[in-house]
């Protein structure tokens, strides 16, 4: 029996400061993740013979190099369950755009599973598997907006305003580690409270190289400053800006160049993926 519609949300960085680096090259970072209602959707198909297949296609990522597959394997490896599964992911998270869809998308495998398969896991387990795999993954398999640290997985659940963004893709991709490496970006930044980043926010150290490099998003960013303060998520290629109705965020979609991609969510600080969780397999 196929368990459908197994939602992963997109996410928003709220601010993205980089305090430090590690000896690993690893950024040390301090940032707000919080979830957006614009979800990519699983089913999940059980097999009795094992194996682990993706029955959906993702341009330019073979089937082994899938966050899901990769998920689905760990889980199995971890708890040397012998069932298998057929994995649909119906894709609508913009890839590459700095909003996590895939690391969501194996976050939701992990939680899936780990319900279909009657593995009886705690959280904390999951979100340790899902570390090995991505440092954002963790914070997708919990399920809460949180203020997160480190490299990412140092989360402390957190409670932001609820707002609306318009979410646009401009025309082109960001390679996170080219930002991630560039000598221009900041990486001393000095730390802030929870209580700072909700005075008074913060900012995207990301952001100046962003533009610097790829001419599109800061033209995208002009575009956008012109409805709301608008700012990259993660290392781009997406950027937001946020309001507090719906129709604020809708006016200017209408009028988007139309080599760019666009949306409008609303904030939620508790994943769509719980909910789904509560309402059982069918």
């Amino acid at each position: 029996m196929i368990s459908r519609a197994w939602p992963a949300p997109a996410k928003l960085n709220l601010f993205l400061h980089i305090t430090g680096r590690r000896a690993d090259g690893y950024h040390l970072l301090q940032t707000v993740f919080q979830f957006i209602d614009y979800c990519d959707l699983l089913d999940f198909t059980p097999r009795n013979d094992g194996e682990i297949k993706r029955s959906s296609v993702l341009a330019g990522v073979p089937a082994d190099a899938d966050l899901v597959v990769r998920a689905a394997r760990l889980l199995q490896e971890k708890t040397g369950c012998r069932q298998g599964v057929a994995i649909h992911v119906d894709k609508r998270i913009p890839a590459g755009g700095g909003l996590g869809g895939g690391s969501s998308d194996a976050a939701t495998t992990l939680v899936a599973l780990n319900r279909l398969w009657g593995l009886g896991l705690h959280v904390d387990e999951l979100a340790g598997f899902g570390l090995q795999l991505g440092a954002d993954i963790p914070v997708f398999v919990r399920g809460r907006a949180a203020w997160a640290e480190g490299v990412g997985e140092k989360l402390t659940p957190l409670e932001a305003p609820e707002n609306w963004f318009l979410v646009i893709r401009p025309d082109c991709s960001v390679s996170t580690a080219e930002i991630f490496n560039a000598v221009d970006l900041t990486r001393n930044t000095p730390a802030i409270t929870i209580r700072d980043f909700l005075t008074s926010g913060g900012r995207n150290d990301c952001e100046m190289v962003v533009k610097g490099r790829y001419p599109q998003v800061a033209e995208a960013l002009d575009w956008l400053n012109q409805f709301g303060t608008a700012r990259v998520t993660g290392t781009g290629a997406c950027i937001y800006a946020s309001f507090n109705e719906e129709y604020q965020a809708r006016e200017p979609l209408r009028t988007i160049p139309l080599s760019w991609q666009g949306f409008v969510a609303r904030g939620r600080n508790y994943s769509p993926l719980l909910g789904r969780l509560e309402q059982g397999d069918a």
